[in-house]
């Protein structure tokens, strides 16, 4: 094969991948797969007794995945300046995620330690808080530029 077919393959599926959109029903779709998580989380958090360490890594995962589907959904009008909105706000939202996964474990420490005089242990910050504060500033920066563009 030709160097060139080979690179010009390899770009097509690069941009399909990186143009992958849901129609825009999914907004709704995600909307309410997070809401419904969020609410049997307080359920579970207060209804619930024993345990059910399984639920709550349940509701987690579903959490992340109706943020994500979200996320993923296109406008009602999808043109040039979304999508460069789109790709402004996973910037920042990955800046932003790395910051806070390298300084937060430190704050953390540092105000356990005057709140508690017994000397805390350092914690590292799970996968789901990371990915959790990553989809959140992503969706409320791409929504916060779409208003003032």
């Amino acid at each position: 094969m030709d160097t060139d077919k080979i690179m010009d393959c390899e770009r097509k599926r690069l941009n399909k991948i990186t143009r992958f959109r849901l129609p825009n029903q999914f907004i709704t779709i995600g909307l309410l797969i997070a809401l419904a998580s969020i609410l049997m989380m307080f359920v579970r958090a207060f209804a619930m007794d024993g345990e059910t360490v399984w639920l709550k890594l349940l509701l987690q995962k579903t959490l992340l995945i109706g943020m994500l589907v979200m996320s993923l959904s296109k406008d009602k009008i999808e043109d040039e300046m979304t999508i460069s909105l789109r790709a402004q706000s996973y910037a920042i939202a990955f800046i932003v995620g790395v910051i806070y996964a390298l300084v937060m474990p430190y704050v953390e420490y540092g105000v356990s330690n005057v709140v508690h005089s017994g000397g805390e242990a350092y914690k590292d910050l799970g996968d789901f808080q990371v990915l959790l504060f990553m989809l959140m500033i992503q969706l409320m920066f791409y929504h916060t530029l779409k208003r003032y563009r």
